[in-house]
């Protein structure tokens, strides 16, 4: 089994609803993303995947957060934006962008922080 991944970033602004602490107020962070990709197959040059393609990819997927307040961005102006939310919306919109691709998505990791992290994954 081949495992590939690649990240990417983005930087935006969030309150945390509900919460209890200084984290309820308006604050940003640099959001670094990782995905992740499975396949048992190369292809007919060597490549499970070409990173190039997935980072491309990952990157469209994260330019709508990009330089934003993610509370008045969708689906986060319905949803808390915490980092674990955003995990769960970034592999949801990558395993709609990778659905005809020779590689599984099998998850992705979001760090708000070089400390804290969340890994979302369907299994």
């Amino acid at each position: 089994m081949y495992k590939l991944s690649v990240e990417e970033h983005f930087d935006a602004a969030h309150a945390l609803r509900g919460y209890k602490g200084k984290c309820e107020n308006l604050h940003g962070h640099r959001f670094v993303v990782k995905v992740k990709v499975t396949s048992s197959q190369l292809d007919d040059i060597g490549l499970a995947f070409d990173f190039t393609e997935l980072k491309r990819i990952l990157k469209e997927v994260l330019s709508r957060f990009d330089h934003t307040n993610l509370d008045e961005t969708p689906p986060f102006d319905k949803i808390n934006p915490s980092s674990e939310n955003i995990a769960r919306t970034v592999y949801e919109a990558m395993k709609i962008e990778l659905k005809d691709a020779p590689v599984k998505l099998s998850g992705v990791k979001v760090w708000e922080s070089p400390e804290s992290a969340v890994e979302y994954r369907e299994d």
